[in-house]
């Protein structure tokens, strides 16, 4: 299966645009955003969870990388409510389940082999750092030479600099509207823009993004175990 598989070109998927899929595990489905595999894949996944569903025990053979939207996800390892942040590296196990219901955005066999740090973050209580221009505030979530990962915070009005993206940017739309030169992106929108790709972003209500950059310089399908 490949969805969205060309990562040299730009990718944008907004609310409605996909449907949900049935995973495996009855009450468990999937919105695909981006994927080269089955169901052993290089993936990027919007995941809802009914109440009491849960997913059978697995190991991250290229490792997994989520943060909860809504509800809260669990594992025999914590309960992760909404606003956190997880990594859990290539080896890893776990069997994750959720009691009342969640959903969480996750990408799946995409670590760098060398990138080893299990981290949980709750970025409800983390405290942002000013950014690069008035009324951006960043949280850097996780930094390793083949990918940067931080939530954005932009205030109403905010306007960024032109840029091109070394290695590749992509976004999550948490909050409000995002927006750039070619379109506008409501809350819950993806987008992914390839290496050397350029915009002007900016944000007329304000917004929340998850975005991540570097990773897309060698994008490429996983091992099939």
């Amino acid at each position: 299966m490949e969805i969205n598989s060309d990562f040299s070109q730009r990718a944008v998927v907004r609310p409605g645009d996909v449907d949900w899929v049935p995973s495996p595990m009855a009450g468990v489905d999937r919105k695909m955003l981006d994927r080269i595999g089955d169901e052993v894949a290089r993936a990027t996944s919007i995941v809802r969870y009914a109440p009491k569903s849960y997913f059978s025990e697995h190991e991250h053979g290229g490792g997994e990388e989520f943060i909860v939207l809504d509800g809260v996800f669990s594992d025999e390892h914590g309960d992760y409510p909404a606003g956190t942040y997880v990594r859990n590296p290539i080896g890893s196990r776990h069997t994750p389940r959720s009691d009342d219901g969640c959903t969480i955005f996750v990408k799946l066999h995409q670590f760098d082999p060398t990138d080893t740090e299990q981290m949980v973050v709750d970025t409800r209580s983390a405290e942002f750092q000013p950014g690069l221009v008035p009324g951006l505030s960043v949280l850097s979530l996780h930094s390793h030479p083949s990918e940067n990962v931080a939530l954005v915070r932009w205030e109403p009005g905010t306007r960024f600099n032109t840029h091109r993206h070394w290695g590749g940017e992509e976004i999550l739309v948490l909050e409000g509207t995002f927006q750039d030169e070619h379109a506008d992106y409501p809350a819950g929108s993806w987008l992914r823009s390839p290496h050397m790709s350029e915009h002007t972003p900016f944000s007329e209500e304000g917004c929340l993004i998850y975005v991540k950059t570097g990773h897309l310089m060698d994008a490429s399908a996983p091992a099939t175990a």
